[in-house]
């Protein structure tokens, strides 16, 4: 069986989009269900291509136990819209970025993280990923982060 195949996506890949992969790849391997995905990050712009993941976000990863090291931005390709089965968005303008590069997502593959969460959570449900860049507030962005991965594996492992 071949594994479930996410990518998560932001502006520059060095906030958001690392802070979910490396969420998720945590979340899995709690489980015990590392063998039966592939998740990666990546942005829609190549404003931060090689930048390591930001410090701001690499501590707030860390103080949760988790290691982003090596990790660098790079950019999505239409290769990337062949190779996995989700392209999840952090918020509309991702979405919209998406959209236009996968002309209009044809194999409707593209989906916005928080949108994964339960309906009746309105804290969370429909809404962006906070944003930590304008911010600062990486503990928002980590709490919408953390939600929404937990919905996704639920959603996924059911």
């Amino acid at each position: 069986m071949k594994p479930t195949r996410i990518l998560f996506v932001c502006h520059g890949n060095i906030c958001r989009s690392p802070m979910a992969e490396f969420r998720m790849k945590q979340l899995v391997a709690q489980a015990g269900l590392s063998e039966h995905f592939e998740i990666a990050s990546a942005a829609t712009t190549s404003e931060e291509l090689g930048n390591p993941v930001y410090p701001p976000a690499r501590r707030e990863l860390a103080s949760h136990g988790i290691a982003c090291d090596g990790k660098t931005a790079r950019r999505i390709t239409l290769a990337d819209y062949d190779h996995y089965d989700m392209i999840i968005g952090m918020d509309d303008e991702n979405l919209y970025d998406l959209r236009r590069f996968t002309h209009g997502d044809p194999q409707g593959k593209i989906s916005l993280l928080l949108d994964h969460t339960d309906p009746s959570n309105r804290a969370y449900h429909n809404r962006d990923v906070a944003d930590p860049w304008y911010t600062r507030n990486f503990t928002d962005t980590w709490n919408d982060i953390n939600q929404g991965c937990q919905a996704l594996l639920n959603i996924l492992k059911s």
